[in-house]
């Protein structure tokens, strides 16, 4: 019986839910199974990994050197992720799902991932 209401419970909540919220929501998931941290938590100057999907990827040379940026998503929130020195990197696309590992930092107020190491995640659209 309690099995049933639990269902009943979680399909009414993706019924309620709009579908930000349900992403947001899958989203946290998928990083807590691939041990990341949430955005929202993380520490300034401190070593983290990230997990979520590339909202947007762009390129914005800085001072003549190219810098490949990337908005990273993980339903908490938001982390920008440059690539000094690179135009483009395989894999890396609008949709795609990753794993970061860096050191935070703060640049007008946003976390930001300086050069940092990366895995592309299955699930992601590629």
């Amino acid at each position: 019986m309690g099995e049933t209401r639990g269902r009943l419970r979680s399909a009414l909540h993706r019924l309620s839910s709009s579908d930000q919220m349900l992403e947001a929501e899958d989203l946290r998931e998928v990083s807590d199974r691939f041990g990341g941290t949430p955005v929202d938590e993380l520490p300034d100057r401190q070593l983290a990994c990230v997990c979520g999907t590339l909202r947007s990827v762009t390129l914005r040379p800085r001072a003549g050197v190219p810098a490949l940026v990337a908005e990273l998503y993980d339903g908490s929130g938001t982390v920008d992720v440059v690539w000094l020195g690179r135009r483009q990197i395989a894999g890396i696309q609008a949709g795609s799902r990753i794993r970061v590992r860096g050191r935070i930092a703060r640049r007008d107020g946003a976390r930001v991932l300086f050069n940092p190491s990366y895995e592309l995640l299955p699930g992601g659209s590629e």
